[in-house]
């Protein structure tokens, strides 16, 4: 649910526990309490990157993006609890009539074949890995892929949603595990059994980040490797399209990470850092996806449940007409994204990075 009853200005710092992005009565239990330091570093020197409504349900209320003036962490605050993000992704996946397949073409513009297998790829200068897990699979579109890469591994896949497990059905990962990777008896379970963990686009959605990749060393075992891809909130994509930046990911991204933090606590956490990569992360879909957000807001959904009344037979016959009109649009900006591309992913405006870190022993 959002933040606040009220929408706000798109950023800026602002005072006043309503401005503040404290939850709508009632939504209590999806937010947790507002933070005034640093989830990060601890630092109480924040200022308000963002504060928007929920671009892709077009729910009333805020969201709010806070940033930390010494690291560069950039946060929910308030963030979702377990309930709200479980929420939210639910109807992220679910599907939502505003869309009108938004979050499946902004899903499909990351996860295609090709770029799965050129994340694989990535694994090739190593020695080849005997078993490998991916957390946060999903339906296990990277494992099917990476099979083509590395025929001669076994993969696994891990996710907090029951997704996981029509994967395995599928015959895409050899074991299924349901829940979450730092839940104790995980752990316990998985301990040692691996020589690569992934985690894409998984990062940012966890309550604690240093957790899953404690975690996550250790399932790896001594001398394994860790593949990481975050988005780069130091994008200059970030800067220019503001609100209108897919990466923001509001309400499911709760934290975005700057490089230079992730490797500093790798490091500290006893790993090597043997790859970064900034340009073949990049995902070209800045342009169009900051359209298709835009659009969304502007061609609301037919029917919502915080409207007073259906939409009448006007209004849906003029909506009709307005998603058809904005299709050309939308795949001009398609066209463009992908045109831009090569130059983009070569400055600063790539919207993600790569980090491969190889554990210690200590880390196993």
């Amino acid at each position: 649910m959002p933040a606040t009853p009220q929408p706000a200005a798109e950023s800026g710092a602002d005072s006043g526990a309503e401005s503040a992005g404290e939850p709508v009565r009632g939504t209590e239990r999806l937010h947790e309490p507002r933070r005034e330091d640093c989830p990060w570093c601890g630092s109480a020197q924040l200022h308000t990157r963002l504060r928007t409504p929920d671009p892709v349900r077009c729910e009333p209320g805020t969201f709010v993006v806070d940033e930390c003036r010494d690291c560069g962490h950039a946060f929910q605050n308030p963030r979702l609890t377990a309930e709200g993000l479980a929420f939210h992704h639910r109807d992220f996946h679910g599907g939502h009539p505003g869309l009108d397949g938004l979050a499946d073409r902004l899903l499909t513009a990351r996860g295609s074949a090709g770029r799965h297998r050129a994340a694989a790829r990535a694994m090739l200068p190593f020695p080849e890995p005997e078993s490998w897990l991916d957390v946060g699979t999903g339906l296990g579109h990277f494992p099917e892929a990476a099979k083509e890469v590395h025929p001669y591994t076994s993969f696994d896949g891990l996710d907090a949603s029951g997704r996981v497990e029509q994967a395995r059905a599928a015959g895409r990962v050899e074991e299924a595990h349901r829940g979450h990777l730092t839940d104790p008896r995980m752990l316990a379970r998985l301990r040692s059994r691996y020589d690569v963990v992934s985690m894409f686009h998984h990062l940012e959605h966890t309550p604690d980040p240093r957790a899953e990749l404690r975690a996550a060393l250790t399932v790896l075992r001594p001398g394994g490797h860790l593949l990481l891809e975050v988005p780069d909130p130091q994008s200059a994509f970030g800067t220019l399209l503001g609100k209108w930046w897919v990466p923001y990911g509001r309400p499911r991204h709760l934290h975005l990470m700057p490089a230079a933090n992730l490797l500093t606590e790798l490091e500290a956490l006893g790993c090597a850092i043997v790859a970064t990569d900034r340009r073949e992360p990049h995902t070209p879909y800045d342009i169009a996806g900051a359209l298709a957000l835009a659009l969304a807001r502007v061609v609301p959904a037919p029917d919502a449940p915080w409207r007073a009344e259906p939409p009448s037979r006007v209004e849906s016959t003029l909506r009709t007409a307005l998603v058809g009109v904005t299709a050309p649009l939308m795949a001009t900006a398609t066209v463009l994204d992908h045109a831009l591309a090569p130059l983009l992913r070569r400055t600063r405006f790539s919207n993600a990075y790569r980090i491969i870190a190889r554990s210690g022993a200590s880390a196993a």
